[in-house]
């Protein structure tokens, strides 16, 4: 399966962006809103300038406390994120997630963002696949 065809099954593929001059408190909420765990950082929508996550604001509060808040995305964020192609494979998106530690990928064609993947979509479609696999070996098995 590819990313596609991945981002083609997901009912929303909206990619959730934050400017890099918006506070930590302000990412922070949109995270909450939104429940997600996980927002690109982005001067325009369409380009990845970084990847801020709870986890980032979390070890951020551990080292630093309340005061980290009000810093700026850009101080916090992953500069230069990782991204993946519309034609990768599922196996290649969960390989950089696993060696990387990433939980979300952003996906690139022709130099612009057109969705993003998660660790959740990764393995769903993973799933589905064995499972196709799975009927089609059971019936060959069977003679059908």
């Amino acid at each position: 399966m590819l990313v596609k065809q991945i981002l083609s099954s997901k009912s929303d593929n909206t990619v959730i962006t934050i400017a890099p001059s918006a506070t930590i408190s302000e990412a922070a909420a949109l995270l909450a809103a939104r429940r997600i765990g996980s927002v690109v950082v982005s001067e325009d929508g369409e380009t990845a300038l970084g990847m801020l996550s709870e986890r980032d604001i979390v070890r951020e509060l551990g080292n630093r406390g309340p005061a980290c808040m009000s810093d700026s995305v850009s101080q916090m964020m992953t500069a230069d994120p990782v991204t993946c192609q519309i034609n990768d494979s599922v196996e290649k998106i969960m390989q950089t997630m696993t060696d990387r530690r990433f939980r979300h990928l952003p996906v690139v064609q022709d130099g612009r963002m057109v969705g993003i993947v998660t660790i959740g979509d990764a393995v769903k479609a993973r799933l589905s696949e064995l499972s196709m696999e799975k009927s089609a070996l059971e019936g060959m098995i069977m003679g059908h």
